[in-house]
């Protein structure tokens, strides 16, 4: 694990590591707003070979809105990322930590949030390890 993210280390195929995450996402209030293959991305932009690594854009809306209303300029931030991706025979996923990442940004009321985004990925994780 990162300093910045919150993973697990899964023996589940990629596919089924990144359905059960999106399911995962899910349970927590989370959507994946966008999903970027970096895999496919590299060889189609620079000819190179890469593992089977996505990033998945989660949203909570509600969280969202809040953390908006408390910082106009957080979309810069947003949304949360969550990375699945092939190492070995195992498949690795990862969840920024938002407490890290909006640490940047000097504000109590969005700590607040952040704190509680923080526990719905530590959810969301916790549970593709079971």
């Amino acid at each position: 694990m990162s300093a910045y993210g919150i993973s697990t280390k899964l023996d589940v195929s990629y596919e089924q590591a990144i359905e059960s995450t999106t399911e995962a996402l899910k349970q927590e209030g989370f959507g994946v707003l966008t999903e970027i293959d970096v895999k496919k991305t590299l060889k189609q932009k620079i000819d190179v070979d890469f593992r089977k690594y996505v990033i998945l854009g989660a949203c909570n809306p509600s969280f969202a809105h809040q953390a908006l209303q408390a910082e106009l300029e957080l979309g810069l931030l947003l949304p949360c990322n969550v990375i699945v991706y092939e190492e070995g025979d195992h498949t690795v996923v990862s969840a920024i930590n938002p407490i890290v990442a909006m640490g940047i940004v000097e504000n109590e009321q969005l700590r607040e949030i952040a704190g509680q985004v923080y526990q719905k990925l530590c959810k969301v994780i916790e549970s593709l390890g079971q």
